[in-house]
């Protein structure tokens, strides 16, 4: 997608065919910088302090941790060493475990002077096929929109996201935004209703950055305002994200998700979730096995923003010495979701609607 016209991947490989660039997302909206990824160190690092995040991106990464790290040292040890560090980092998101996966199996059996060629083959392969997949999650769900849009007859579709599944999230395109865009370069007339995403602000600074750049029009709100939005039917539709979707069809996304389809499902509002096939943790059947992340107290203690002279600071917004709570993913059940929006199309929230698409994890 675009910075200012230009075209960015949110990862790539430098001009000296080995080091790994990425957005520092930590720096958005307010400053866009890009960082070089030199060790599996960093990309560790990276991936544990949000410099990336949302689950796609997260498995792109890790899957060039392990080519940075096999670069370094290709023996055996070294592998399953980088594997260990890098699966430590965030535990939510299904797609890292799949990355480092994939590369295990990609360079596993072969000797150590071909692995580091193999690693960077593999892990250019896994963020193309990302770009595919997102794009044709957008083709899905692009009928979607389509379909209230006719209805509405020529009035703007009114979606309402949850923290950020763009492109920021993953390699291109987004998962619940890539209908969005594929529907504004049709001409279609849409608006997102951007929740803020506290703690860490992640709609308000990210989603909205992104559909800034797009010239996609949208507003950014409160996070408890989606409820009464959608009782005023300033609402269409609901279409979020996921960090891991269970075989039964319970997602996990960024916490507050869960309450969005509580008050779309009280209004009887469709609600959506956009992902992956690497998104879907075929081995678990109960959405509520899914472990949750529990960040840091700061995040919720604390706020980032620029004053008026320019300076990004962070600030105390708490009263001093209470503690806090900072789960940063919450279960949405089955039963809540509409549908599931897939690179193979859309189903139903349930296994039988997931093997209907990929009827190959039933044999």
């Amino acid at each position: 997608m675009n910075i200012d016209g230009k075209h960015f991947r949110t990862i790539w490989v430098d001009d000296d065919e080995w080091t790994v660039g990425i957005i520092d997302q930590t720096k958005l909206p307010h400053v866009f910088e890009t960082r070089a990824l030199k060790c599996v160190g960093d990309a560790a690092y990276a991936i544990k302090e949000m410099l990336v995040r949302g689950a796609p991106l997260i498995g792109a990464t890790a899957a060039y941790g392990i080519c940075l790290a096999l670069r370094e040292n290709a023996s055996d040890k070294n592998l399953e060493a980088a594997c260990q560090l890098l699966m430590a980092t965030r535990p939510t998101a299904v797609n890292l475990r799949w990355a480092l996966d994939e590369m295990m199996h990609c360079v596993r059996s072969l000797p150590r002077e071909k692995r580091v060629i193999a690693a960077y083959a593999r892990a250019g392969e896994i963020c193309d096929e990302d770009v595919e997949t997102c794009r044709m999650i957008g083709v899905h769900g692009l009928g979607l929109i389509e379909k209230i849009a006719r209805a509405k007859k020529g009035k703007a579709v009114n979606i309402l996201t949850h923290c950020n599944a763009g492109w920021l999230a993953t390699v291109d395109w987004g998962t619940a935004t890539s209908p969005i865009y594929q529907a504004h370069a049709a001409g279609l007339p849409v608006h997102v209703w951007v929740d803020e995403t506290r703690p860490r602000n992640q709609g308000a600074a990210l989603t909205a950055f992104e559909l800034g750049h797009e010239g996609v029009p949208h507003t950014i709100i409160a996070d408890n305002a989606g409820g009464h939005l959608m009782q005023r039917g300033e609402v269409d539709l609901v279409l979020t994200g996921t960090d891991r979707t269970a075989a039964s069809g319970d997602v996990a996304n960024k916490i507050g998700t869960y309450l969005k389809a509580l008050a779309a499902a009280d209004n009887e509002l469709p609600f959506y979730v956009a992902l992956p096939h690497t998104t879907i943790d075929w081995s678990l059947m109960d959405g509520f096995e899914i472990p949750i992340e529990e960040r840091g107290s700061e995040e919720v203690t604390q706020m980032s923003g620029r004053t008026a002279e320019g300076e990004v600071i962070t600030i105390d917004i708490a009263a001093p010495g209470s503690p806090a709570a900072n789960p940063a993913f919450d279960v949405t059940p089955a039963r809540l979701v509409t549908g599931l929006i897939t690179e193979r199309g859309v189903c139903a929230a349930s296994l039988d609607g997931l093997l209907g698409l990929y009827p190959e994890r039933g044999e």
